[in-house]
């Protein structure tokens, strides 16, 4: 039988209200110590859209599960056309402000730790060092047979390779770099394999429905452990994997602060959300820090 994990959550009425000011999360930042856990929201202003946000897509779209894409050969085809398509967007994305004042963070010392649930690379590219990536990154392939990683540049040329002319026009782009295409745009892609042993490859992500690596998990959990804060960026909490870790900082006494124009599951935990737009609230924030920032989301 086909699943489908848990994808939407519905605000509960009594939730305390949000905030305009930033000022809590300047003060967090001032006294350092702080763990990042972002999500789809800090990537909509590189042009990647959000889950559940205003045009959000799951508003027309479900994505793949691991379950799914496993068990179907049809499902594989139609996820790598999609997908395929999708990376040459998507691999083009560039950090935003947000992305950039989230480094700078971390340059001037005020980060204990970074925690992102996109699979984009944007923190990297912005210059972020030593991100947990808890869902794992779409520039990289696994080979569910042998093991094998390579980079998915290799497997974009692959796939041109083996599907030439292929450029249909896409409706839409979604967070986890699938374009939407309808099955006749799909038509008879063709699947490359895996060079090493001839086995099924996967981006080298977790699909909904399938676990995080206990040892991921473990290291977020040690992060959040050390942390003297826990700053939320640009998720809604609706799934565990990133909500856990807001409910393990809230038990052990550390301040939970969020920044996210939409409710969440974690807001009876935290000490205040920001309603304001990520890039503005991040960049402001910099600024009363003192942290300068030329062009900030320019590259």
């Amino acid at each position: 039988m086909r699943t489908r994990p848990t994808l939407s959550w519905t605000p509960p009425e009594d939730l305390p209200p949000g905030s305009t000011d930033p000022e809590p999360v300047v003060d967090a930042l001032r006294v350092g110590g702080v763990v990042v856990l972002s999500g789809a929201g800090l990537s909509t202003e590189s042009g990647i859209p959000d889950y559940r946000g205003e045009g959000g897509s799951l508003s027309r779209h479900t994505p793949m599960t691991y379950q799914e894409f496993t068990a179907d050969p049809r499902a594989r085809r139609r996820y790598w056309a999609r997908s395929h398509l999708g990376w040459r967007t998507f691999g083009r994305a560039r950090p935003n402000a947000g992305h950039e004042a989230v480094a700078a963070f971390g340059r001037y010392g005020l980060l204990a730790g970074l925690i992102t649930q996109n699979v984009d690379g944007l923190h990297q590219a912005a210059g972020s060092e030593r991100v947990v990536e808890l869902h794992g990154g779409l520039d990289r392939v696994v080979c569910l047979s042998c093991g094998a990683r390579s980079p998915r540049g290799e497997l974009a040329r692959r796939l041109d390779a083996a599907n030439p002319g292929f450029a249909p026009v896409a409706a839409g782009l979604n967070p986890d770099g699938d374009a939407d295409l309808t099955d006749a745009q799909v038509g008879d892609f063709s699947v490359v394999s895996c060079a090493e042993c001839g086995g099924v490859l996967k981006p080298d992500v977790v699909f909904f429905g399938e676990s995080v690596p206990p040892r991921r998990v473990e290291r977020c959990r040690e992060l959040v452990d050390e942390a003297a804060s826990l700053l939320v960026l640009g998720s809604s909490l609706t799934v565990m994997s990133g909500l856990r870790f807001v409910r393990q900082a809230a038990r052990a006494g550390k301040p939970v602060l969020i920044v996210n124009r939409d409710p969440t599951r974690g807001d009876r935990h935290a000490v205040t959300r920001v309603t304001l737009p990520l890039g503005e609230t991040l960049t402001t924030v910099a600024d009363r820090l003192g942290i300068p920032g030329t062009g900030w989301g320019a590259a």
